[in-house]
């Protein structure tokens, strides 16, 4: 191996280092969220489901469905008239 491809091996091995380093710095700064069920509106909601009939992002069919989430900032939920999990899953084994 001649030493400027050397050079250029420790130089991107330096910079994948960094750019990861930035990464899970970001995260730690970031602030801290939670997942709200029964405040996303129509094709506003942040991933799955509980019910499993779907499993991506922007796909809920109902505005304020209780098995329907999203990421707000943590101690907010409630404010937002929102549930946890467990009271999501409860709800809707009432409604069934």
């Amino acid at each position: 191996m001649n030493h400027s491809l050397e050079l250029s091996a420790a130089l991107i091995a330096a910079l994948a280092l960094a750019a990861g380093a930035a990464q899970a710095q970001g995260t730690e700064r970031g602030p801290k969220k939670e997942k709200c069920y029964g405040v996303a509106k129509a094709g506003q909601n942040d991933c799955s489901n509980i019910s499993g009939t779907h499993t991506c992002a922007g796909q809920a069919k109902v505005a304020f469905d209780p098995g329907e989430w999203r990421f707000v900032p943590a101690g907010t939920c409630k404010q937002l008239k929102g549930m946890t999990e467990e009271e999501a899953k409860a709800k809707l084994t009432q409604s069934s």
